[in-house]
């Protein structure tokens, strides 16, 4: 018995060495699937219910399933666009002989030009030791995940992404940087437009080339809070991001809509960051007709925007001592998620981990294991283990609770993998 067990966990072990052999890591386009035509829209008038986690695998308006690898491109295209028209607007993709970029005093300065007006944004670089290239760890609003040692001492450098040059953390609309180039998105939240600031980093980061002394293979974000979606957000829309680490992302991040508005009739006055209290400066405005009843029309979930990133490597961090963080919705939603990255044999790309304990935004040294551990294996090249599965006793007691079930939420898998460990 004991010989069939190991056989059979080396047949396993073959699968997924031969998935990480012919699957990449990381892309050299921006979106891989900007040739792939919209699917059709719907209203909340027009809209089927879903009450569970819609399928990631099932093609819009079709029973056709994603099948092999190959596949995901054309799925992943339609959730990219489904998010686009129901949540944020179009990130508009940029020709590079609109771009200007050069690096002067370790400062990237990159100038984007369309409709006759430029867009001028600035990221000094902070380099360790050494003729490079060096991986790059992009900062939403600071680098703030590991002591700034840390990167020296690995050998990686880092740069603080400044969001405000594209659009304010509350902003005006059709009066941001951004609508100088785009007066016709006026109506796009700050989580495409955000994004779109980012990718013009990294699109800077090429034009420039090896006096970058950037691998550009090997380049992270992260962020925390609203900027911990902002990370999200930037890695589910740039294929060129290798490492997404989402620190306390919440609701309008990683936490799944539907499950938010289930748990949120039990946090009593405290509440919970769903569809319908989430800040509408950083959505489209339209996107409130689906909220309260109508969340459960939405054709896709935040389980969506999460398994964008795949398969490409992501970190969720959580913290259940922040209610409105919904990490509940968090955790069911990186569950769902996590099996898009298992289908291909690349779970070990996905991890998440929910404790609390500590402040909002401050990274506890009991989650310092799981963030070494995905830099050193993403941004570096490293052989070790990422499968991480932590949650605290709040989110156990919460889920039955709260009446929230992973088989019901998750129909579509017929074993769930992804659960967390003990």
């Amino acid at each position: 018995m004991k010989k069939i067990l190991m056989i059979a966990a080396c047949a396993v072990l073959a699968v997924q060495a031969n998935a990480q052999k012919n699957i990449p890591l990381v892309y050299d386009q921006e979106f891989t699937g900007a040739k792939y035509a919209e699917p059709a829209y719907v209203t909340p008038e027009t809209a089927t219910e879903i009450k569970s986690l819609p399928n990631p695998f099932e093609f819009t308006g079709s029973k056709k399933q994603v099948k092999k690898f190959k596949d995901w491109e054309k799925r992943r295209a339609e959730i990219v666009n489904e998010l686009y028209h129901y949540e944020v607007g179009v990130k508009p993709l940029v020709a590079k002989e609109n771009i200007e970029a050069s690096l002067e005093n370790n400062t990237l300065t990159v100038k984007v030009t369309e409709n006759g007006e430029t867009l001028t944004l600035t990221a000094k670089i902070t380099y360790p030791e050494g003729d490079g290239p060096f991986p790059l760890m992009i900062g939403c609003s600071g680098v703030n995940l590991m002591p700034a040692s840390y990167w020296k001492e690995n050998g990686i450098a880092t740069m603080v992404y400044t969001f405000g040059q594209v659009m304010a953390h509350q902003q005006r609309r059709g009066n941001e940087p951004i609508n100088k180039l785009y007066p016709e998105l006026v109506e796009n939240g700050a989580y495409s437009m955000w994004p779109w600031g980012a990718s013009r980093l990294i699109d800077g980061l090429e034009i420039v080339g090896a006096a970058s002394k950037i691998d550009m293979k090997h380049i992270g974000i992260t962020g925390c809070s609203f900027a911990g979606k902002m990370a999200l957000w930037s890695a589910a829309f740039d294929e060129r991001i290798a490492l997404c680490v989402a620190q306390e992302p919440g609701g309008g991040g990683a936490a799944a809509w539907r499950v938010s508005e289930i748990a949120d009739p039990f946090r009593g006055s405290q509440g919970v960051e769903k569809l319908g209290r989430t800040d509408n400066h950083w959505f489209k405005e339209s996107m409130w007709d689906w909220k309260d009843e109508n969340v459960t029309k939405l054709p896709m979930d935040h389980h969506e925007l999460v398994a964008l990133v795949c398969p490409r490597a992501l970190l969720v961090l959580g913290n259940t001592d922040y209610t409105w963080l919904s990490d509940e919705a968090g955790y069911v939603s990186c569950v769902a998620a996590r099996e898009v990255w298992k289908k291909f044999g690349i779970e070990d790309r996905m991890a998440y981990s929910i404790q609390g304990g500590h402040g909002h935004c401050a990274l506890p040294k009991s989650q310092n294991p799981e963030v070494d551990a995905f830099i050193q294996k993403f941004m570096l090249g490293k052989d070790v283990d990422t499968d991480y599965r932590h949650i605290d006793e709040k989110i156990k007691a919460n889920l039955p609770e709260f009446g929230i079930d992973l088989n019901e939420m998750i129909p579509w898998v017929k074993e769930i993998s992804g659960l967390a460990k003990d």
